[in-house]
C-alpha cells in the first residue's frame, strides 16, 4: 500500500465527487451540464491521444473543434427544442458523418482522422446521451451508476493493494485478479445492503445485476483506456486531477458501463 498516493488521491476524489454530487443532485440543468462538461474534457483528451498514435500532421485544425460542437448539440436537443423551439437543430444528427465525408476529402490521410473522430462519438457522446436517458427514466439511475463504478474502483483499489497477487492483464499490470473479483463481489454486497433500508422503484435484485453489469463493464472500460494510453505512450491522459490524471482517466469506466447499464435497464423493464 502507497500511503502518500492513497491520501493524494483521497484529497482530489473528495473535491471531485461533490462537484459530480452537486451537478447529479441539484436539478435537470445542473445534471445536463455536468455531462456536458464530462463530454467535452473526455472528446478533447481523446483527440489528444489520437494525434499522439497519429502523426499530428494528418488531422484537420478544424475538426476537433467541429465535432465538439456537433456532440454539444446532439445531448442539448432536447432542451433546446424544448426551451426555444429551434425544431431545425435534428438536422445535427447528421453533421458526424458530414464531417467524416469532408475529412476524406480534405488532405492527404486525413480519412483516419475523420474516423476516429466518429469512433469519439460513439465512445464518448453516445454515453453521456444514454445516461441522459436514463436520467430522464429515473434519476436515480445515473447516480447509482456512478457510485457503483466509484465503490468497485475503490474496493478494487484497496483489496488488490492488501491481497492482490495475480495479474490481471499485461494492458494493465498493476491490476489484479483478486483485487478486479473483490471489488465486484463487494460492490455487489454494498450495494444489496444499500437497497434493504432504501426505498425505491427497483427491486434488490434489480440494482444487485446493475451494480454486476456496471462494475465488469466499468472494468472493461478501464482496460481500453489503458490500452489507449499505451498506444500514445503516456502515462495519463491528462492532468485534470492529481493521483487521478485526466478526465479520461476518471470517467473511462463510466463511458463503457454507461450503455452497457442502459441495456440492462431497457430489458429489466421490459
Amino acid at each position: 500500500m502507497n500511503w502518500p498516493t492513497f491520501f493524494t488521491r483521497l484529497g482530489s476524489a473528495v473535491v471531485f465527487c461533490a462537484i459530480m454530487l452537486a451537478g447529479l443532485l441539484w436539478n435537470e440543468w445542473s445534471f445536463l451540464v455536468l455531462v456536458s462538461l464530462i463530454q467535452v474534457l473526455c472528446l478533447r483528451e481523446f483527440f489528444g491521444l489520437m494525434k499522439k498514435v497519429y502523426h499530428p500532421h494528418y488531422w484537420p485544425s478544424w475538426l476537433p473543434i467541429v465535432m465538439q460542437i456537433c456532440c454539444l448539440l446532439f445531448l442539448w436537443e432536447d432542451a433546446l427544442i424544448a426551451t426555444v423551439n429551434i425544431s431545425y437543430i435534428k438536422i445535427f444528427r447528421f453533421f458526424p458523418l458530414l464531417i467524416l465525408g469532408v475529412g476524406y476529402a480534405t488532405k492527404p490521410k486525413a480519412d483516419k482522422a475523420a474516423s476516429l473522430s466518429l469512433v469519439g462519438v460513439l465512445y464518448i457522446a453516445l454515453p453521456m446521451l444514454l445516461l441522459c436517458l436514463l436520467y430522464q427514466r429515473d434519476t436515480l439511475l445515473p447516480l447509482m451508476v456512478i457510485l457503483m463504478l466509484w465503490c468497485n474502483d475503490t474496493l478494487a483499489y484497496l483489496v488488490g493493494s492488501f491481497i492482490g497477487k495475480t495479474p490481471l492483464t499485461k494492458i494493465s499490470p498493476k491490476k489484479t485478479w483478486e483485487g478486479t473479483l473483490g471489488g465486484i463481489i463487494l460492490t455487489i454486497v454494498a450495494v444489496y445492503i444499500w437497497s434493504c433500508f432504501k426505498e425505491t422503484n427497483f427491486s434488490s435484485t434489480f440494482w444487485m445485476g446493475l451494480a454486476l453489469v456496471s462494475s465488469v463493464a466499468g472494468t472493461f472500460g478501464d482496460l481500453l483506456e489503458s490500452k489507449l494510453k499505451r498506444m500514445a505512450d503516456v502515462k495519463d491522459s491528462g492532468t485534470m486531477m492529481p493521483g487521478h490524471g485526466g478526465a479520461l482517466d476518471r470517467f473511462d469506466s463510466l463511458l463503457i458501463a454507461t450503455p452497457f447499464a442502459f441495456i440492462y435497464v431497457y430489458l429489466f423493464i421490459q
